[in-house]
């Protein structure tokens, strides 16, 4: 029986007791749970597919936004504490990217560390210093979030969306602009990077800098596409993720 913490904080998509391994999906900063609906089509039918619910959002729009990105992160693992009997696939994009690392971080620290950690189009802590800073007014973030993603431009034309979804955004930037640089103790297990060719926001080389951050191994895919490539080449994607669930199931680590 889940625990109404569990509840709050995790959107299931598919998954039940005979689900061993659990892969959890972290949203962008603004985004929501439901982003990752689609993919139960190409996960594993044994493996559960879960997404964190932030606060300020969707179903949890009257609860406070997080003081920072690391009480974000204390806030998740107690939410995960009833689901460390399983195998924990921790996959984040961009601002989740450093949200899940934060969880892998503390679940190490509890003595429960997830089975792999699997990030995207985010740089790590250690190589943050000099990121631009997100946070502005209200037009330049739109103008920024509408950059990386055209299909949210006619969200936030219209007024009623726009203060309803604006408030989220801004928080997120918020969580991003005051997260701190720096080094972060190294995980024992596997992580693996991803990120599109032209991603404004990481390069390729700047990804490959996850491989400072365990001693268990990393493996990084470069697809086509941008900030959000993970659309377009979601198959793909999946496909890759498969391999990882197959790995973390058999006990394997990363591989080239």
């Amino acid at each position: 029986m889940t625990s109404p913490v569990e509840e709050r904080w995790l959107r299931r998509f598919r998954d039940d007791d005979a689900c061993g391994t659990k892969l959890i999906c972290f949203p962008h900063a603004g985004g929501w749970s439901n982003a990752y609906r689609t993919w139960a089509r190409g996960v594993p039918s044994d493996v559960g597919l879960l997404a964190i619910r932030y606060p300020g959002r969707e179903d949890r729009i009257g609860d406070p936004f997080p003081s920072g990105l690391e009480a974000l992160a204390d806030d998740i693992v107690d939410a995960l504490v009833g689901l460390t009997r399983y195998r924990l696939v921790l996959f984040g994009h961009s601002m989740g990217a450093s949200v899940a690392h934060e969880v892998a971080l503390r679940l190490h620290k509890r003595g429960c560390p997830p089975a792999a950690l699997c990030v995207s189009g985010r740089r790590p802590s250690h190589a943050l210093e000099g990121l631009r800073r997100h946070f502005g007014t209200d037009e330049e973030i739109i103008a920024d979030v509408v950059r990386f993603d055209e299909s949210r431009a006619p969200v936030f034309a219209d007024p009623d969306l726009r203060e309803i979804l604006l408030p989220a955004v801004r928080a997120d930037y918020r969580m991003v602009d005051d997260y701190p640089a720096g080094d972060r103790p190294p995980l024992d297990c596997p992580v693996y990077g991803y990120t599109g060719d032209h991603d404004s926001e990481v390069s390729p080389e700047l990804m490959r800098r996850w491989a400072d951050t365990t001693n268990a191994g990393f493996r990084i895919r470069v697809f086509r596409g941008g900030h959000f490539y993970l659309r377009a080449e979601e198959d793909a994607l999946l496909a890759d993720l498969r391999d990882v669930l197959d790995r973390v199931k058999r006990g394997v680590g990363a591989g080239s």
